[in-house]
């Protein structure tokens, strides 16, 4: 199935270049409608803020919200009208404990969200949650696009990273209309393991499977010679030039709904290309 709806949330102006031109050129390469989300984030925490905080104090922080949800869609509407695409964008307000609602709403309803790397300097709090919304509440794919280099809506060149989870293979699935765009697609497997039914053929059966949807795939074994698997990962889509990588989303229930596991997030700060995960 080929991707036709895809869905954007900006919080930040000085972020919305970037994703909004990865998003033009994805669906400008499949023919898609993009629809972006433009929300201004309220910030403070009710339930602690400070002793005499009055309503007109809490109606200010909302209002604030509120004006930089306007510009951020005026931001996006000015990039959008450049393009030759379909699009839409709508706006709102919320407050930072609750954007996940917000976000898992509208992305469940898309068949890929287009996200900025939520680690790194000046990087809002919320690009967090908004990832992790996206993923576990909304069950939708995500795209994370870095925050540097042009995009490539059709990658020659992808790396997926395979350990036989469910989230891996679900990422794989969900994949496949990209998949289909590459060259050459590395299915790469970390120290696997040496008893069970895959052991003498790691990524075989994943392999399979890919070929008869028409993708040609090379199996690289690799070994964990550094601390994390996400820095051998990295690694090695530096050796083979990758485009895209490819992996599960892994997240932890803790005090949130759900927090992105450590594997998941290491890629994502390191990460300096497109990641496409889903759980």
């Amino acid at each position: 199935m080929a991707y036709k709806s895809l869905f954007s949330v900006l919080t930040d102006t000085d972020l919305a270049e970037n994703v909004l031109a990865h998003g033009i050129a994805i669906a400008n390469a499949i023919d898609a409608h993009l629809d972006v989300l433009c929300l201004g984030v309220d910030r403070s925490q009710t339930g602690y803020y400070y002793a005499g905080a009055n309503a007109m104090v809490l109606q200010e922080t909302i209002n604030r919200a509120q004006e930089e949800a306007q510009e951020i869609e005026e931001k996006a509407k000015s990039v959008l009208a450049g393009s030759n695409i379909r699009w839409g964008t709508d706006h709102g307000v919320a407050q930072l404990a609750d954007l996940g609602r917000h976000v898992a709403a509208r992305s469940r309803f898309s068949d890929l969200t287009i996200l900025p790397q939520p680690y790194g300097d000046n990087k809002g709090a919320e690009l967090e949650p908004v990832v992790e919304a996206a993923l576990f509440e909304g069950q939708t794919p995500v795209l994370v696009v870095p925050d540097q280099g042009p995009p490539k809506p059709t990658p020659k060149t992808v790396m997926i990273g395979w350990n036989e989870s469910s989230e891996a293979l679900n990422a794989v699935r969900t994949a496949l209309p990209v998949l289909q765009f590459a060259d050459n697609v590395h299915v790469v497997v970390i120290d696997p393991p040496t008893h069970g039914p895959n052991r003498s053929d790691p990524g075989g059966l994943l392999s399979q499977y890919l070929s008869r949807h028409g993708i040609r795939t090379e199996i690289d074994v690799l070994s964990k010679t550094m601390p994390r698997v996400s820095d051998v990962l990295m690694r090695h889509a530096n050796d083979i030039d990758a485009d895209l990588i490819v992996m599960g989303a892994y997240g932890h229930s803790r005090f949130r709904e759900a927090i992105l596991g450590g594997a998941t997030r290491y890629m994502l700060e390191q990460a300096k290309l497109p990641v496409f995960m889903a759980h």
